[in-house]
């Protein structure tokens, strides 16, 4: 089977006419499409190629969009965008105005949900069932799950209910022992030890086809059958699993890359019409060898050469890489540092630390929420605890900011990784909403270096000087600015050029910011003073001070206006006296998929952009 005989098809319901073979032979097609477009557009690489197998017998089995497929995280739901019609535009992967590298129901039918964040599917799939229920509909939903997105908390709050539920409700475990690092915890040990037992399956059917032609006289045939696969279960896996203790009818394990084997237990799945749980052995990265030999580095990656893996895929080069460095060097005189990751070492920086500092390292899985609990209990024993996440994921753990960590005022490092902008991600994973929720919360201190000399500047501080919560967020990538030396680095720094003008600004934001005051000066003979924050809250009462003595304050914020900086300083600047003109240039919705410099552009923080805003304002009042 082709590409050319693929984008032929009627999908996903051509998908039931095909033979084992055809199917086999279309799971291959599938893999070098996967791998092609990656290697172009970047993305999430290892879980898909993961579950192609998976998904075709999905949709062999079910019948979408009637029955619904509920994809956790959702960035291993690329193969279902191809079974679902969208071949046509899977270049556009990731890209500006192409398709999203998750599922979004306003780009087909067949994604029945928004899924960018872990441990969510059960929760959803169960109240989509229930709804169907209330409607008298016969469907199916399906909830695909990560072993990895199991360790949060989420997961377990939609098993409890689900599996009580009495619908057609089916969760998927897809089992490959990874999550974006290797899965840690009594969980993962657990599944490991189901994992092991895949026979089971092979075993029951095989004793299912003696009884169905052996007679047995005084009792159905079924409960023979029934007694009988309890017993094998019983001898294969020792007793009851913690999923049919929650509920649910157990199948499995069964292999990931068998369709033959995956259509049947979907089969019987279906006909059970009630909660079942179908654990499914997997391998991260299935059918390219360098995901399958490294599928952490090959979870989410940039554009890389199909025949050498690229080492852009390992780039040291990064602000997390730096904080993780530097980190390494502040422990080596402080035994009390402790580094925290929600199962994202890599991914954050913290892979230096954990080799260093092993027993000072502790992942804690896909939970977010338990990870800042964690570091307060920490920190409540006199430890320095430092939790490196990304912005997008410290939103899961609000009220444990507020009430374990802020109101107890336990001092504890937040390292906030990917904060802006992200790029080709899309809504899901923008860092725009950290600043406007952290500052909500009273005591919390806010730095945003707009480079890799500050950063380490801010991390000294944020563990050596500071109390309470500090938190330091930082970009996607690399360092892109200028800085002055080490010790020169303060909380603010202005650059006065005798103007009532001034513009101000945070983070990787900055440096466009200044090189638009350069520019406007030479070039449009327009004087604009600059504010660069380092530490962006709480204010300096003396730089308040200064701000409002200014005619016109121009802020360029790369996040949220509601609730941000620039709102922030004009309050504290108003109350200071300030009459003038405020103008804050900051995002407003959901931000969707492009490249950074093309979200820079749209919301008006690039270098042009920025001299444009305060040269049309100022020349108007001219």
């Amino acid at each position: 089977m082709t590409d050319n005989k693929l984008s032929e098809m009627n999908l996903p319901g051509d998908l039931k006419n095909l033979t084992i073979d055809e199917c086999n032979s279309l799971c291959k097609d599938i893999r070098g499409i996967l791998v092609k477009t990656v290697s172009k557009t970047g993305g999430h690489l290892a879980s898909n190629l993961g579950v192609v197998e998976l998904t075709l017998a999905l949709h062999r089995v079910f019948n979408s969009p009637e029955d619904k497929i509920v994809w956790d995280v959702g960035h291993q739901a690329y193969t279902h965008k191809i079974l679902t019609g969208r071949l046509d535009r899977f270049s556009t992967l990731r890209q500006e105005n192409g398709l999203s590298g998750f599922p979004k129901p306003n780009e087909s039918e067949h994604d029945s949900f928004v899924s960018g964040h872990s441990s969510t599917s059960v929760s959803v799939a169960c109240g989509i069932a229930e709804a169907m229920k209330l409607e008298n509909k016969n469907n199916h939903v399906i909830a695909v799950i990560g072993d990895g997105a199991l360790t949060g908390g989420l997961a377990y709050e939609g098993l409890n209910n689900a599996g009580k539920s009495h619908t057609n409700l089916i969760v998927i475990l897809n089992h490959n022992d990874m999550s974006i690092s290797r899965n840690v915890g009594a969980l993962a040990k657990y599944l490991s030890s189901i994992r092991n037992k895949e026979k089971y399956i092979d075993t029951k059917n095989a004793v299912d086809q003696v009884l169905k032609k052996t007679p047995v006289v005084g009792q159905p045939i079924s409960k023979v059958l029934s007694a009988s696969k309890t017993a094998i279960k019983g001898v294969v896996l020792k007793g009851n699993t913690m999923f049919e203790d929650l509920g649910f009818e157990y199948l499995g394990p069964v292999d990931g890359h068998n369709v033959e084997a995956l259509e049947e237990v979907l089969r019987l799945a279906q006909s059970m019409h009630r909660p079942v749980f179908v654990h499914v052995n997997t391998t991260k990265g299935k059918g390219y060898a360098p995901a399958e030999r490294n599928p952490g580095e090959y979870h989410g990656i940039s554009k890389f050469d199909i025949a050498t893996g690229n080492p852009e895929v390992s780039s040291s080069d990064s602000f997390s890489s730096e904080f993780g460095r530097e980190l390494v060097n502040l422990a080596a005189d402080n035994d009390k540092i402790c580094a925290v990751t929600a199962a994202m070492k890599y991914g954050t920086g913290l892979q230096f630390f954990a080799e260093e500092y092993r027993n000072r390292f502790f992942d804690v899985g896909i939970a977010e929420q338990h990870a800042v609990t964690y570091c307060a209990g920490l920190a409540s024993m006199g430890f320095v605890p430092v939790f490196a996440v990304y912005s997008s994921f410290l939103q899961r753990a609000y009220d444990q900011l507020f009430h374990d960590a802020a109101l107890s005022e336990q001092h504890m490092v937040i390292g906030i990784d990917r904060a802006g902008f992200v790029g080709e991600d899309g809504e899901t994973h923008q860092g725009l909403f950290d600043v406007s929720m952290l500052t909500s919360l009273p005591g919390i201190t806010v730095f945003s270096p707009s480079g890799y000399a500050e950063l380490k500047y801010d991390l000294n501080q944020a563990v050596n000087k500071y109390k309470g919560i500090v938190c330091l967020r930082y970009p996607r990538g690399k360092d892109t600015g200028a800085e002055s030396d080490f010790a020169e680095f303060a909380d603010y720094s202005f650059e006065n050029r005798g103007s009532d003008t001034l513009a101000v600004s945070y983070g990787r934001v900055s440096e466009n910011v200044r090189k638009a005051g350069e520019l406007l000066e030479n070039e449009y003979d327009i004087k604009c003073d600059v504010l660069k924050l380092n530490k962006i809250y709480p204010f300096d009462s003396e730089m308040i001070k200064k701000v409002s003595g200014y005619k016109n304050i121009f802020f360029f914020e790369e996040g949220m206006k509601n609730g941000g900086i620039a709102e922030h300083l004009m309050s504290a600047a108003v109350t200071e006296g300030f009459r003038g003109n405020f103008r804050i240039t900051a995002v407003e919705g959901f931000v969707k998929q492009a490249s950074v410099n093309s979200q820079m552009k749209k919301y008006g923080l690039d270098t042009d952009s920025v001299i444009e805003t305060v040269r049309s304002a100022v020349s108007g009042e001219k």
